[in-house]
């Protein structure tokens, strides 16, 4: 089955998104949900200074 279209097809263009119009409760959830980040990143950098995060893992015995 031959075609006069050679090459590769074009992708489609997808729709531009739209901006997110958001109330006090999606933004309140939003804040929470960076402080959050921000907390968890801040714990693992201060366990990474310790260097108590982490560990060997499973350690093998030796034995057959």
């Amino acid at each position: 089955m031959s075609s006069k279209q050679g090459g590769k097809a074009k992708p489609l263009k997808q729709p531009k998104v739209q901006q997110k119009e958001y109330d006090e409760n999606d933004m309140a959830n939003l804040q929470k949900k960076k402080d959050e980040e921000k907390a968890l990143k801040d714990l693992r950098a201060k366990a990474q200074q310790k260097g108590s995060f982490g560990g060997a893992g499973l350690k093998k015995s030796g034995k057959k």
